[in-house]
């Protein structure tokens, strides 16, 4: 093998590697993520996550779902309470880190998880993914 034929590998296999650390960098909880619930800022993407993420679970265990409108309301703290009980959280109405770790754990994954969509937009500690 000639010194200019190994020198390209190394560089193919470094700009490799650099690319694949580019994308499998870690993710964190959203620290920026407020509560959801009655007189909270209620972001409309979290709202909507949390409607989403809920109404997923929801399907799973025959319940109705509400509207995904990303508007806080009584039928959407409804649904929260019963996911709540369902997951045995304290049942405050109150999408905080602890709830959210479960509906990010629990809902669809496509959008939930530790690396969907609603990380960013939901409360979680991430404690149910460590």
């Amino acid at each position: 093998m000639t010194t200019k034929t190994f020198g390209r590998g190394m560089v193919a296999v470094a700009l490799a590697g650099a690319a694949l650390l580019g994308l499998s960098g870690t993710a964190s909880a959203s620290d920026s993520a407020d509560s959801i619930g009655d007189n909270q800022p209620n972001n409309t993407h979290g709202v909507w996550c949390v409607q989403h993420l809920i109404n997923d679970v929801a399907r799973q265990n025959n319940r109705a779902t509400v509207d995904e409108d990303g508007i806080w309301g009584p039928q959407t703290k409804d649904q929260v309470l019963w996911f709540q009980n369902l997951v045995h959280v304290p049942a405050d109405g109150i999408v905080g880190p602890f709830t959210g770790d479960n509906v990010l754990y629990h809902g669809d994954q496509y959008y939930g998880g530790r690396s969907g969509y609603c990380f960013t937009y939901v409360p979680s500690d991430s404690g149910l993914f460590e």
